[in-house]
């Protein structure tokens, strides 16, 4: 019998670059957490993408909202808008090169915030 090449640890780890996806991954850990299955791991990192994204999403609705209705400040916050857009998606790259280094994936202030969420 030949040993199966994708083991449930790599399923897991699977599973977990999936959730990592920008906007993408958000479904998936908000469905873990919604289910109250999945490994600490799972949920931990679940918490952690869906306070990513809502503070991202919550970010480029307030700035681009500005942008709509302010005419003297209009570039800048659209700038600011690409520029949290841009850094949203930087950050979640980081955190799959950690996962593939099998490093930890804490960040310093919205993991403690992402602690408290049920």
């Amino acid at each position: 019998m030949k040993p199966d090449r994708f083991g449930t640890e790599n399923i897991n780890h699977l599973r977990l670059f999936i959730y990592l996806v920008p906007v993408v991954g958000f479904f998936p850990a908000l469905w873990t957490l919604y289910r109250g299955r999945g490994s600490r791991e799972q949920r931990s990192l679940s918490r952690l993408v869906i306070t990513l994204a809502m503070a991202w999403l919550l970010g480029y609705v307030l700035l681009g909202t500005g942008a709509q209705t302010s005419d003297t400040m209009a570039l800048p916050l659209l700038v600011m808008s690409s520029l949290l857009s841009s850094g949203y998606f930087l950050v979640n790259f980081w955190l799959m090169v950690r996962l593939w280094q099998r490093k930890s994936l804490r960040l310093p202030i919205v993991s403690q915030i992402s602690d408290r969420l049920p």
